[in-house]
């Protein structure tokens, strides 16, 4: 118990004042997590904030478009989670009656809902007792009881779930997971913490081994791929331009982009222009090709790297289909386009 005192009553003192924090409402609890898979709390805020106005509750979400989701999710990436987001609205909204499960094992039903999320809405608003396992949590576990355990392991899980939900004190759940949650985002960081002015110098294993910087053990490292991308930035002598929506499986679904080239490297200015006449326009309907960005602007996402250049295309005539810049900002790009268009 001694663990979970000290954690809960350093958690009290140091807790930052989050919005989602005030309330037990399932609606708000089950946004503030999806968004906060794989986003900081400091960028995640301003879009919880950003949908709670525009749907202050699950209905308004449901009867969104799924434009209007994903203009107002743009930047903050992982785009499925926007989609399944907006599922799971329609699905409470309409075959739940707006009600959300209050129970772990129905929350895990839900589209986009997993394990961990399911564990925080469950305790934060239902206070049922289940530990949420995530990568703060897997720190400071690992760290203070020096398990070695490869957090990449799918066994892992259990364990680590195992021992939070044998510290956890039965009568207030909500309050030891947010607390071992805070904990780790703010004190035992992944990379050097200051223990020193932690609560627990005199009892972490890891500090008293000095094996602070080892833990945890996470093997499997991601195989990054790098992709090449030549969007073509058209303009007729309207200025109107043309996008398309990307509908295939991958990333960016459903957002909109330029006409796109993609190719095997980086290519030059001859390679583009001769793939813009056999694929696009014919020579005569061409007046100017001008690269917009000398090097590639390189865009990381998780699991591949892309090498971006812009190219203008200046034609000649009226464009079938073509939008004015107006038109065009009205629309759900990824983020590295958006920035583009909103610096022309």
């Amino acid at each position: 118990m001694k663990f979970s005192n000290l954690l809960i009553k350093w958690y009290l003192q140091n807790k930052r004042d989050l919005p989602w924090r005030s309330t037990t409402n399932p609606y708000h609890i089950w946004l503030s997590e999806i968004m906060l898979q794989q986003t900081r709390v400091a960028q995640g805020t301003p879009y919880f904030l950003s949908f709670t106005a525009a749907f202050p509750t699950v209905f308004d979400l449901a009867a969104a478009s799924e434009e209007q989701v994903l203009k107002l999710w743009q930047g903050l990436g992982y785009y499925s989670r926007a989609r399944n987001l907006h599922k799971t609205a329609h699905y409470v909204a309409e075959e739940l009656s707006g009600v959300f499960p209050a129970t772990y094992n129905e929350l895990l039903k839900l589209k986009g809902v997993g394990e961990y999320t399911a564990a925080a809405i469950a305790s934060f608003s239902y206070n049922e007792v289940v530990p949420v396992v995530d990568g703060n949590v897997f720190r400071v576990l690992s760290r203070y009881f020096d398990v070695e355990t490869d957090i990449a392991l799918a066994s892992a899980k259990k364990e680590f779930a195992a021992l939070a939900f044998e510290l956890m004190p039965k009568d207030n759940p909500a309050t030891f997971n947010q607390a071992i949650m805070e904990f780790g985002a703010l004190q035992c960081v992944p990379k050097s913490p200051n223990c020193g002015l932690c609560v627990f110098n005199d009892s972490c294993a890891a500090l008293q081994k000095n094996k602070v910087d080892q833990l945890p053990v996470k093997s499997k490292k991601v195989k990054v791929r790098n992709r090449y991308f030549n969007y073509l930035v058209v303009a007729d002598e309207n200025e109107n331009t043309v996008i398309q929506k990307r509908t295939a499986k991958g990333i960016w679904h459903n957002l909109y982009e330029f006409p796109l080239i993609e190719t095997e490297k980086e290519e030059g200015f001859d390679h583009v222009a001769e793939q813009i006449q056999k694929d696009f326009y014919t020579d005569d309907e061409v007046v100017s090709i001008m690269a917009c960005n000398e090097k590639s602007i390189v865009h990381k996402l998780s699991h591949q790297h892309l090498h971006i250049k812009f190219w203008k295309v200046n034609v000649k005539g009226v464009i079938e289909n073509g939008i004015n810049n107006e038109t065009l900002k009205s629309f759900p790009f990824p983020i590295v386009i958006h920035n583009f268009i909103e610096k022309e």
